[in-house]
């Protein structure tokens, strides 16, 4: 990984965390209700949170989706 594409990626973290994908807030993604345990991490090629389901109890990796990151690299691209 550059430096650059690391760079780009802490952006994006941060970014989503002002749309609301940060620790204590409750989101909707792939058909379920999670309640996000952590801000917005670097994971493989695209970003992640820690999260727990609404009809789970276990801590799990949700790997936001790549429409939601090409959004937020297109409107800093702009």
């Amino acid at each position: 990984m550059t430096s650059q594409h690391s760079s780009d990626l802490h952006e994006i973290c941060h970014r989503l965390q002002d749309m609301g994908y940060r620790q204590s807030k409750k989101i909707r993604i792939y058909g379920q209700e999670f309640v996000v345990i952590s801000n917005p991490f670097p994971e493989g090629n695209g970003v992640a949170v820690r999260a727990i389901s609404k009809t789970e109890t276990l801590e799990r990796t949700v790997r936001i989706p790549l429409p939601v990151l090409q959004t937020i690299s297109r409107k800093r691209a702009a």
